[in-house]
């Protein structure tokens, strides 16, 4: 079996078990705090009521990967697919030409086609694990380029252009807000036009009649309703998601400036790992109700552990491990987890594998050191930041609190041994029980 495959059988199960498909999913959602707008609720709730109903959800490939605010969604595509609901999961081959303008202060920068193509394969494998492609609500792939690309500019103004209101656009909020700053280009004032054809499309081609995104998008999804209204008479639905942000209003999806890649290319899964367990104890029941598919009462559970005894980090430890097994899988989470305990001296470093034990490294302090003779412990300790100075870094070794490798280290000029390297590369410092860094060692 794949690790693709394991890992959404490992999702699945974990959904079954936790009864996720819920007698009225949309309860579930507002519980989660997965509802942030809807067209009607009443109209919505009747709708998922009466029947199995088909839905979509896009991602355009602006980039190599999505991220964990992409994530949210495709979660609540998979919540309302388990309640016996058919997803349609949409890769913007033709939007993700164009770009869209919401929450931004500038144009996009336009992608050659080969490189849309190519990140929308990729974009592809990172849905598909977490939809069931098998059954009588089978989840589909779908790319709005296989109805855009032949469509005419003539046909395109004719059939789809004529039914939007240039005022109404003009009020859109992401359009609203670019011409206020200088301006916006008729390729990304186009945008909501795409979009709101793709709706159209999928209500003809399978009858989809709830299109969800996020809350930055309300209005490209709500030109779709008016759309599809407009065009056949029909009554559809849209519902957003929140975006999900941290303590200080900043998203999910961004930290340091660098998102919180799906990609393991591009974030590598330890350092994903270590992304939720360093939550604050005051974001962790959010998180656990957005990401976990266990069941309400045991969220509770873990959010009343967690306050009773937030010293043990029960909530972020569950958050990490869920979501780390989801994105990459239960090997990587065990090897991830692995190379957590060992650098901290509750394992045995050699037992890691080389990317596993770079990708740990890379996440805490480091030096780089080459020559034939290696430097002692105590000038390592201060090169690498564990001490402030090499006159600190003796103190540190005694008093008993500086380690090599896990080795408790005895005499601050230690010189370490080029057989002391892990794989022939890397030494691991700690200083007492919490303080972490890495020696990269060049050949000589």
């Amino acid at each position: 079996m794949s690790e693709g495959s394991e890992r959404t059988r490992t999702s699945k199960q974990s959904a079954s078990a936790s009864g996720a498909a819920e007698r009225d999913v949309l309860d579930d959602l507002q519980w989660r705090g997965l509802v942030a707008l809807t067209t009607d609720e009443t109209a919505l709730r009747s709708a998922l009521a009466a029947g199995p109903l088909v839905l979509y959800g896009g991602f355009d490939p602006t980039g190599a990967s999505l991220h964990v605010g992409n994530l949210v969604l495709i979660l609540t595509m998979r919540r309302l697919q388990l309640a016996g609901h058919r997803p349609l999961a949409l890769v913007g081959g033709a939007t993700g030409l164009i770009g869209d303008p919401s929450g931004k202060s500038a144009e996009r920068s336009l992608n050659e086609r080969d490189v849309v193509a190519s990140w929308v394969e990729r974009i592809r494998t990172q849905i598909e694990p977490h939809l069931d492609f098998d059954g009588p609500n089978a989840a589909r792939m779908v790319d709005n380029l296989d109805w855009t690309a032949p469509l005419s500019a003539i046909d395109f103004l004719r059939d789809v252009g004529k039914h939007f209101p240039v005022n109404r656009m003009l009020g859109r909020e992401s359009v609203s807000a670019r011409l206020a700053e200088g301006g916006i280009t008729y390729t990304e004032f186009s945008y909501q036009v795409l979009q709101a054809m793709d709706y159209l499309e999928l209500h003809r081609r399978f009858g989809c009649t709830l299109q969800m995104g996020g809350s930055d998008q309300w209005g490209n999804l709500t030109a779709g309703v008016d759309l599809i209204r407009r065009v056949t008479g029909a009554g559809v639905h849209a519902l957003a998601t929140p975006l999900i942000t941290k303590p200080d209003g900043t998203k999910y999806g961004k930290t340091a400036g660098a998102a919180v890649w799906l990609d393991p290319e591009m974030m590598s899964p330890y350092a994903f790992y270590q992304f939720f367990v360093n939550r604050e104890d005051a974001e962790v029941g959010k998180l656990l109700r957005v990401f976990s598919f266990r069941a309400r009462e045991e969220i509770e559970e873990l959010e009343k552990a967690g306050a009773d005894r937030p010293a043990a980090r029960i909530g972020q430890r569950t958050l990490a491990e869920e979501l780390t097994t989801l994105v990459h899988g239960p090997a990587e989470f065990a090897a991830v987890e692995a190379a957590s305990r060992a650098l901290f001296g509750q394992g045995e470093l050699a037992e890691l594998d080389p990317r596993t034990l770079g990708a740990a490294l890379a996440e805490v302090p480091g030096t780089v050191v080459g020559g034939a003779e290696l430097p002692t412990v105590a000038e390592l300790l201060a090169a690498t930041g564990l001490a402030a100075s090499k006159s600190a870094a003796r103190r540190t070794v005694a008093e008993g609190g500086a380690y090599l490798n896990n080795t408790k280290i005895g005499d601050p000029d230690t010189v370490p041994a080029r057989a002391d390297l892990l794989h022939g590369r890397w030494l691991v410092l700690r200083r007492g029980k919490r303080s972490v860094a890495g020696v990269e060692v060049m050949p000589s």
